[in-house]
């Protein structure tokens, strides 16, 4: 069985993708694991009027709600499609044992189950893969 050290959560702001990093703050807590909200700062960016101290801020608030000591959390941004970008943290310098994504993010339409980068991640992934459903997936099953 492998050691979970590392999480990494894909965190495009949307509310799935807090869902998804609110899953795995809790999975990382007991483990002792760290996690690493990561974002991909492409074209079409819904954070992009952001900075990562904003980021910082989020991640480290929930992280302190959900009982994740100080500096087991942190944020990375990279240029790059979510897919992409998600992938290559399962290498150096993150290391991800674990990929953690919400359903669907930022670019959802009604009625798909999975939304794009999901559904890619799930063909390309390299490492394990969690898709966490969203509030309203979850409220439906």
């Amino acid at each position: 069985m492998t050691t979970i050290r590392t999480i990494a959560v894909g965190f495009d702001g949307s509310p799935d993708s807090e869902v998804a990093l609110v899953w795995a703050l809790d999975l990382a807590g007991p483990l002792g694991a760290r996690v690493v909200a990561v974002h991909a700062r492409g074209l079409l960016s819904r954070l992009e009027g952001w900075n990562s101290r904003e980021m910082e801020s989020i991640v480290a608030r929930l992280a302190h709600e959900h009982g994740v000591a100080d500096g087991d959390a942190s944020v990375r941004v990279e240029e790059g499609d979510a897919c992409s970008v998600l992938v290559r943290c399962s290498q150096a310098p993150v290391n991800a044992d674990v990929l953690v994504v919400g359903s669907r993010g930022e670019g959802k339409h009604p009625g798909l189950l999975l939304g794009s980068t999901s559904l890619e991640l799930a063909q390309r992934a390299e490492v394990a893969l969690v898709i966490v459903p969203g509030e309203r997936d979850a409220a439906s099953v």
